[in-house]
């Protein structure tokens, strides 16, 4: 029996022996002629292609989706094939085929990059846990009897356990178990809590502060920290409101330019040891 592309079949299955094909395929240039026999070699083990994507539905694809990702690795398979260096068409493809399903579920189906290592540990975590299911009964399976199973430290059990959860993401919309109130994932993050833009402007400022004369220090305690009025401040300290101004300003215009030029001699420094390193 002759496949479209000229060729007889195995006798025990349906791939098609392509083999003259494909040395053809190799040495035709570039061209019309080339690329039609090229197609029509891809066609021919579509199938083969179809019962390979076969394998791996109900893992949270498209049948379809597989199909195309199985028919783009026979394309490539065809495409790097070397009749002359390799096995049967067949020895060749099924690995590639296969390998770029795999691919595409590394690659796309995880919600959040997740490292090939990590990935590998989940399977195996996995494969581990199901296995144990059949023969534990009235529990789950210990972290130690997974890593047993699975051949792999309890370490990286525990990371495979940790990415079987990894796979798909949580939206930040989603409401939170045991919430009757529509309390979502959302209204548990935190905020950026703004004293924190002040934190590093009030430690370069402390040893400015305590060099100050004791009046001018308790004036911006007073006010600043203290929360009093100028006037306040000057009734307080016998002085007019007018002074109080006045040294509160000179006091803060003093410190502003002690502290730019404490912070220029700082980079300074460090451009200096880094030049020298």
């Amino acid at each position: 029996m002759r496949t479209s592309t000229g060729s007889t079949r195995h006798p025990h299955d349906d791939a098609p022996d392509t083999a003259a094909d494909f040395r053809r395929l190799a040495a035709l240039p570039v061209g019309p002629q080339k690329d039609a026999l090229r197609q029509q070699l891809v066609c021919a083990w579509l199938p083969m292609a179809d019962r390979l994507a076969g394998r791996f539905r109900g893992r949270g694809e498209s049948y379809e989706d597989l199909r195309q990702v199985a028919a783009l690795g026979l394309v490539k398979a065809v495409d790097r094939y070397d009749p002359e260096r390799s096995h049967a068409f067949e020895s060749y493809a099924v690995p590639t085929v296969t390998g770029e399903i795999k691919r595409h579920f590394r690659d796309h189906m995880w919600t959040l990059h997740v490292p090939r290592r990590v990935q590998d540990l989940r399977n195996r975590v996995r494969f581990a846990s199901q296995d144990l299911a059949q023969t534990i009964s009235g529990r789950s399976p210990t972290i130690e009897e997974i890593a047993e199973r699975a051949g792999m430290t309890v370490d990286e059990a525990r990371t495979g356990l940790e990415a079987l959860d990894s796979f798909t993401a949580l939206s930040l919309d989603a409401e939170l178990p045991g919430s009757d109130d529509g309390y979502a994932l959302r209204d548990a993050l935190g905020s950026p809590d703004p004293a924190l833009d002040v934190v590093v402007d009030r430690e370069a400022v402390k040893p400015r502060l305590r060099a100050l004369p004791e009046r001018e220090r308790a004036i911006l305690y007073m006010r600043f920290f203290g929360d009093m009025t100028q006037s306040k401040i000057a009734e307080q300290l016998g002085i007019s409101q007018m002074h109080v101004s006045r040294l509160i300003s000179r006091c803060c215009a003093s410190m502003r330019e002690e502290v730019m030029q404490d912070q220029a001699a700082a980079r300074e420094e460090r451009e200096l040891q880094g030049t020298a390193a």
